[in-house]
């Protein structure tokens, strides 16, 4: 009879399967140096996931669960934007660092190699964070915290990208090159990116267009 593992083990299932995809994609990717890196058999893992395809999706909504309570939590309070924003941005730092393979698996998967999937798994990887960071816009707009003659699903969508970047930074080889070509060593400094890209942030929604001089 199958002996049924622990909600720890099965945790530890599910990070050898994203340190797995964030290798290899979710074409590339063995099931059996999964399961060999977690312990337990091929046929204990299929026990619990019909394929390679539902494991995949159950080590995809793991990592999604994770950042959804790491932004939740700073979303929340009443203080100005800027403040919520640079919690924001020290929280992903934070999880950059600690959970490089969940980035990574979500860098693979929106490569061209990985078209088919964009159908199946955008909807549900971006309509949480498109949720949250809408939602902190027009709260902001409604605060008079901000400019109002702002789109706040472009913005969201803007402010995302910024952030889906600088994780790819901190995490992907590609993306780390790239950042210390524009940033030299000021990249490895935490502190340095918080204040500029918090400027970079303030401009973007402070300023109103009638206040905007494009000079000669």
């Amino acid at each position: 009879m199958l002996k049924k593992l622990t909600e720890e083990k099965l945790a530890e299932v599910l990070e050898a399967g994203i340190a797995e995809f964030a290798e290899k994609g979710p074409e590339g990717a063995s099931v059996k140096v999964i399961a060999k890196n977690a312990g337990i058999s091929v046929g204990v893992l299929y026990k619990y996931y019909e394929n390679k395809e539902q494991f995949f999706h159950a080590c995809l909504k793991k990592s999604l669960s994770v950042l959804e309570s790491v932004l939740h939590e700073v979303t929340q309070g009443e203080e100005k934007l800027l403040v919520r924003a640079e919690k924001m941005i020290r929280s992903l730092q934070g999880y950059s660092r600690k959970n490089g393979n969940y980035i990574k698996m979500y860098n693979v998967i929106t490569s061209v190699n990985s078209r088919k999937y964009a159908s199946m798994y955008a909807a549900e990887i971006e309509s949480m964070t498109a949720g949250v960071y809408t939602e902190f816009i027009e709260r902001a707009i409604k605060d008079g915290d901000i400019r109002d003659d702002i789109n706040p699903g472009l913005f969201a969508f803007f402010f995302d990208n910024l952030l889906t970047m600088l994780q790819f930074s901190y995490c992907c080889d590609y993306f780390n090159e790239r950042a210390k070509v524009y940033c030299k060593e000021d990249f490895e400094d935490d502190e340095m990116v918080v204040s500029e890209l918090l400027k970079f942030i303030e401009s973007a929604f402070t300023f109103r267009q009638s206040e905007i001089i494009h000079r000669n």
